[in-house]
């Protein structure tokens, strides 16, 4: 079994229509959207839901408030500012937590005098697994100012491989999240292969570079494609020759093509279209041999 993780070293590169495409190209893979704090490639996909899990990471401090004495000692050891006292009506005061910045540290629940403070799990998003034309695909959502995104991708990347082995697929398609963070290193980890899509400006070289870095530091073989290279042909040669130094494959290049967008808007892949650009899309699909 072969898993192949589509990277972009910054945002906005093209990274989803690129893989969203090689899944209708392969021969029905397991498909990852690993880009749980913005998941976006069931927009394209349109996969229809089978199953749904919730994803608990880490701790959270509630206070129980009719129990609370309003003492303040949650208050004063509290570092990250995230208890508040509030008047009761009759003149006493209850401490309540902002869940929001709430780091899960536990302090106030082991020093609670009267006790008055549960440590539950924290709900952080939920999984999903739903089968798309192209096949199955496990995909997440990160919950509002939720943390733990590394330990979500990482489950997301486990039950695209059990799915794969139970139903014998030979191959997982993993839309990796941006940059070089947690949820890279999570989704980058064992895998066999990754292709970086990057953009022919200072930006996107300087994060291609970074990329590199780490897909070297894990000996994975990595391979390059520069979308829109056309915009500016002079940086799109100089970011190949950079890649080839850094130890990577230069697979080819996109064009910059105005019917991309249409075909999002219409929630179809680029090669379920006539854009000039889906030839290229195939043409990097060839070259990168899965």
């Amino acid at each position: 079994m072969k898993e192949l993780v589509i990277l972009s070293g910054k945002g906005g590169t093209g990274k989803t229509s690129l893989a969203a495409s090689f899944a209708l190209l392969a021969q029905r893979p397991v498909v990852a959207d690993c880009d749980v704090d913005a998941a976006d490639l069931h927009l394209v996909l349109a996969p229809e839901l089978q199953e749904k899990h919730d994803f608990y990471s880490g701790h959270e401090a509630v206070i129980r408030t009719d129990e609370c004495t309003g003492c303040g000692d949650c208050l004063d050891l509290c570092r990250f500012d995230a208890i508040s006292s509030v008047a009761r009506a009759d003149g006493s005061s209850v401490c309540t937590i902002d869940p929001t910045a709430c780091e899960g540290c536990g302090v106030c629940a082991w020093f609670c005098p009267q006790g008055a403070i549960d440590f539950p799990d924290r709900l952080c998003g939920e999984w999903m697994v739903s089968e798309a034309a192209s096949g199955p695909m496990v995909h997440a959502r990160l919950g509002v100012a939720a943390e733990n995104s590394g330990k979500l991708v990482t489950t997301v990347r486990r039950e695209a491989r059990q799915i794969a082995e139970t139903h014998g697929y030979d191959l997982i398609l993993v839309d990796g999240p941006p940059g070089i963070g947690c949820p890279v290193i999570a989704a980058v980890t064992g895998a066999t292969a990754v292709l970086v899509v990057t953009e022919p400006s200072v930006a996107g070289e300087h994060d291609l570079e970074r990329v590199l870095a780490l897909t070297r530091h894990f000996g994975i073989p990595a391979s390059v494609c520069v979308n829109k290279w056309d915009i500016n042909p002079a940086m799109s040669e100089r970011i190949e020759d950079k890649a080839r130094q850094a130890g990577a494959r230069v697979l080819g290049r996109v064009r910059y093509d105005p019917q991309v967008t249409q075909a999002q808007l219409q929630e179809r892949a680029v090669v379920e279209t006539e854009a000039p650009s889906a030839e290229d899309i195939r043409t990097i699909w060839r070259q990168l041999g899965f």
